[in-house]
């Protein structure tokens, strides 16, 4: 019997947030964690962070904190554009984006990673958002001929399925994240082979962004391409993106110059998902007041440029902009005639889009918060050279700054080293 696409997507949606928020770690990096939790393990990355038994941050060397905010790394490409592929489609893959902009660089991944396999034409998705029944075009939010235009000779991609092929119910399967060879071919390929027509429904029961060990040069290659060269912006939304970079840009340059950005949301905050849990005192995110602490330890000038990834100002937020003043949220920064759009609550994926952008291009990034938006920033920085992040840390054993850097950064233990080298 078919299954409806949105009930398997809302069925494993609540399932798939409570686990990233739960998992646990070693050390005190963020980072993807154990399988016996249900998560990958990646070493000492991980998706939460345990506190050290002093609940006291101890002062900090802060020497070299200026040094980290002007470091740039020069990478190139290591993967080149998947040889073209000469047969016609024999059939059809078709999805949604859910979940806000970090879970569709994943989805779009792994569907054109499965359509590339099975030698499938891509049927442009549409974007859902929390909220039953809100439902744009890919077009009304991404830059769809750049993204036609990325795939060009390596996945066929149209805008609508035929219509004598949408009088059919599709086969609906569930693809876990970072799809692999194997579950193409042992459970995907046998049901195309049948129906020609699917639908997939990625689930995430892994955030680890950690590179895999494949024998598949070009479905590594298609991977890469897709995940950092497909997504784009829409051109008016990109605008919105560099007038709010150009503003925290010529507010820095009243300061030191330089622009922070932290994913901190008083959202989590107010659900209590930063308390420490169980025995273990582990966290799965840092609060205002230990953000400001640890800014304060490892020697951040109280005149730092800071953007977070808030939309409205929370009370909350009052002693992290006491000590320092020139820290701002959306609604600070937004354009006027931009606000309407992007700020009202059923449009916030958008809002999380714009966030994505300001935190991959700010001259450095601190994650407070663990999981895929993590993740994607941190491959996106790495792929345009600008690896300034470091993680929130209580670690008592801690003395330099260097140390907070995330070990995505100083292990390459993220994939997309797998892609830029």
């Amino acid at each position: 019997m078919a299954v409806d696409p949105r009930q398997v997507v809302a069925g494993f949606l609540t399932l798939s947030m409570f686990v990233m928020l739960g998992n646990m770690i070693k050390h005190d990096h963020f980072s993807p964690v154990t399988e016996e939790l249900g998560l990958e393990a990646t070493g000492s990355e991980s998706n939460t962070v345990k506190l050290d038994n002093n609940a006291e941050m101890n002062s900090v060397d802060t020497v070299g904190v200026e040094d980290l905010m002007d470091a740039i790394e020069e990478v190139k490409p290591c993967w080149t554009k998947p040889s073209p592929k000469n047969q016609p489609s024999n059939g059809f893959v078709t999805f949604s984006l859910t979940m806000g902009p970090e879970y569709h660089i994943s989805q779009i991944t792994d569907a054109v990673v499965v359509a590339r396999y099975l030698g499938a034409t891509l049927v442009l998705p549409d974007i859902r958002g929390n909220e039953l029944g809100n439902k744009r075009k890919f077009q009304d939010m991404y830059n769809v001929d750049k993204f036609v235009r990325s795939l060009d000779g390596v996945v066929e991609v149209i805008d609508e399925i035929p219509d004598e092929v949408s009088a059919k119910k599709p086969a609906v399967i569930r693809v876990p994240n970072r799809v692999t060879e194997s579950f193409i071919t042992d459970t995907i390929q046998p049901i195309f082979q049948r129906n020609k027509y699917l639908r997939l429904a990625v689930i995430f029961s892994s955030v680890s962004l950690r590179p895999k060990e494949t024998n598949n040069k070009d479905l590594d290659a298609t991977a890469c391409l897709a995940m950092f060269s497909g997504l784009e912006l829409k051109h008016e939304y990109s605008e919105v993106v560099r007038k709010m970079l150009d503003r925290l840009q010529e507010l820095s340059k009243k300061s030191d110059g330089k622009v922070l950005a932290i994913d901190l949301r008083a959202d989590l905050l107010e659900k209590k998902s930063c308390k420490t849990t169980r025995g273990a005192r582990r966290k799965g995110c840092y609060n205002p007041e230990e953000v400001l602490a640890f800014l304060r330890n490892v020697g951040f000038s109280a005149n730092t440029t800071i953007y977070l990834t808030e939309t409205w100002w929370h009370k909350g937020l009052n002693d992290l902009k006491e000590e320092f003043p020139n820290t701002y949220t959306k609604d600070d920064i937004m354009p006027a005639e931009n606000k309407g759009e992007f700020l009202k609550s059923s449009n916030a994926d958008l809002a999380r889009a714009l966030d994505l952008e300001i935190c991959s291009q700010s001259d450095m990034f601190i994650p407070a918060v663990a999981g895929l938006f993590y993740g994607h920033v941190t491959g996106k920085r790495i792929a345009s050279g600008r690896t300034q992040i470091i993680v929130p840390s209580q670690s008592s054993t801690l003395t330099h700054a260097s140390d907070f850097i995330s070990t995505y950064i100083s292990n390459k233990n993220h994939l997309a080293y797998s892609c830029y080298c």
